[in-house]
């Protein structure tokens, strides 16, 4: 980023009340975590598509067992990223 644009970026947020500091700050918080759920769901399609959907696309459906292998694969998926949440705020908290 050129810094003549930082400089400027910077000088105006000093020009902001607290109010609106406040609401920049959570904004960019919720984009931030819109990106990272993008992402991991980018994942997750790419991973469970290439272990799921092995043979050639014929038509627009998913054969049964794409389609139950897919579902498993999503729920397994969250499943893991729940317990590793669970896991993380209990050494957080104990």
């Amino acid at each position: 980023m050129d810094t003549s644009r930082s400089a400027l970026e910077s000088s105006d947020l000093d020009k902001l009340n607290e109010k609106d500091k406040f609401e920049l700050r959570q904004f960019l918080a919720n984009e931030q975590q819109r990106s990272q759920i993008q992402s991991q769901t980018h994942a997750l399609t790419k991973i469970c598509w290439k272990k799921c959907v092995t043979g050639s696309i014929r038509n627009s459906k998913l054969d049964k067992g794409e389609e139950g292998c897919l579902v498993n694969c999503v729920d397994r998926f969250l499943d893991v990223n729940f317990l590793t949440m669970k896991h993380l705020n209990n050494m957080r908290s104990g």
